[in-house]
């Protein structure tokens, strides 16, 4: 055939068997002449699985191109979501990007509309405010706490809503909870 289509081929699969079926269609895939089209929620199996990515919200296209450029800057929250990013829009004015009320440190000088975006294991969370370097630096309210592989993956609300991933020893030695108010600073 000329064309694959794959609507959620790994959705059913235990862990296990997803890995290890993923990495031979992985295979097969890239030793197939014709086009595939793969519909799938798991952004794993788009990363490692596609050459191009199509990110379609509330039925729209909102970005495309190789996996690793989504990856890199996604343009919708809903794209940050999938490649595990936390991802705001706001206006930088020199090193600074403002995001609502909060003005984030950015690495880079740049001046207009910017993105910012960092990873869940970036953002550190606090019981108190941190005397010390951390520059961007908010109070969030705990919105839930989940296992997320080997760490714990703490959603936080509050005036920049972002997801952290920390470890269990250090969710036990916080003592966090659902409700909570605490101090988080993302790198």
């Amino acid at each position: 055939p000329e064309l694959l289509l794959l609507d959620e081929p790994l959705a059913a699969l235990d862990a296990h068997t997803r890995l290890e079926v993923r990495s031979q269609l992985r295979r097969h895939l890239a030793g197939f002449d014709g086009a595939t089209v793969l519909v799938t929620h798991d952004p794993l199996d788009a990363m490692v699985l596609a050459d191009r990515l199509i990110v379609i919200e509330h039925g729209r296209l909102v970005q495309q191109g190789p996996p690793g450029e989504v990856a890199r800057r996604p343009r919708t929250d809903y794209a940050a979501r999938l490649v595990g990013l936390n991802l705001y829009r706001g206006v930088a004015d020199g090193a600074g990007v403002k995001v609502g009320e909060l003005l984030l440190h950015a690495c880079e000088q740049v001046d207009g509309p910017a993105f910012v975006a960092f990873p869940p294991a970036a953002v550190a969370l606090y019981r108190t405010r941190p005397d010390g370097s951390p520059r961007n630096l908010w109070q969030a309210v705990i919105d839930g706490i989940e296992r997320h592989g080997d760490n714990v993956r703490v959603h936080l609300d509050g005036p920049l809503a972002a997801v952290a991933d920390i470890t269990p020893a250090a969710v036990a030695e916080l003592d966090l909870s659902p409700g909570q108010r605490i101090w988080a600073s993302g790198k």
